[in-house]
């Protein structure tokens, strides 16, 4: 069984901001499920369906991005969930705009949904790194993750939901270079 777990802030007002990619990846996921219904347990909204001939839990906490871990935690500890199947979806300021990376471990880069997961189950789960850019100045960061995305940079991101959600069997196939390849876009 696999936990795919997308990152955001709840709430409309965030809905389309660069912050919310991992939520926005999740929905088009989600869309590939037969039961798209959503279930409150754990502290967020829990989906369940199955990706090449595996249960997959789609999840994203209710909690803001910065306290996301506790309801992770309590996801994963439920579950019994085994690192090297626990994905988590988030935006990476360090990698360009539309680039996709996948990285086992590491540290939490000052992504705050990150640190919140870390403290709580460690650092030993896949990150799918989506990149929104930098707007070149540390104290511009805030404002520019809370800004949604620009018109130009829309369809851009609509693809990547779309190329990741197609590809699945790759990533839990554990086929990172094939999925990889077939998300790039830019």
């Amino acid at each position: 069984m696999f936990a795919l777990i997308g990152l955001g802030n709840p709430g409309e007002k965030y809905s389309k901001t660069r912050h919310n990619i991992g939520y926005l990846v999740l929905e088009e996921i989600i869309r590939s499920f037969e039961d798209t219904k959503s279930h409150n347990k754990y502290g967020g909204q829990l989906w369940s369906g199955e990706i090449s001939n595996n249960k997959a839990i789609a999840f994203k906490s209710n909690a803001y991005m910065n306290d996301s871990g506790i309801a992770v935690s309590k996801l994963v500890t439920f579950h019994k969930f085994k690192p090297e199947n626990i994905y988590v979806i988030h935006d990476d300021l360090d990698l360009d705009f539309g680039k996709v990376r996948i990285k086992f471990a590491g540290s939490a880069a000052g992504h705050n949904g990150l640190k919140s997961i870390d403290e709580r189950i460690g650092k030993n789960y896949f990150r799918i790194r989506i990149g929104i850019g930098h707007p070149g100045d540390k104290d511009k960061v805030l404002k520019y993750v809370l800004d949604d995305f620009k018109k130009k940079e829309i369809e851009v991101m609509k693809q990547i939901c779309i190329n990741i959600s197609t590809n699945m069997e790759y990533l839990i196939n554990q086929e990172h270079s094939s999925f990889l390849n077939k998300v790039k876009i830019i």
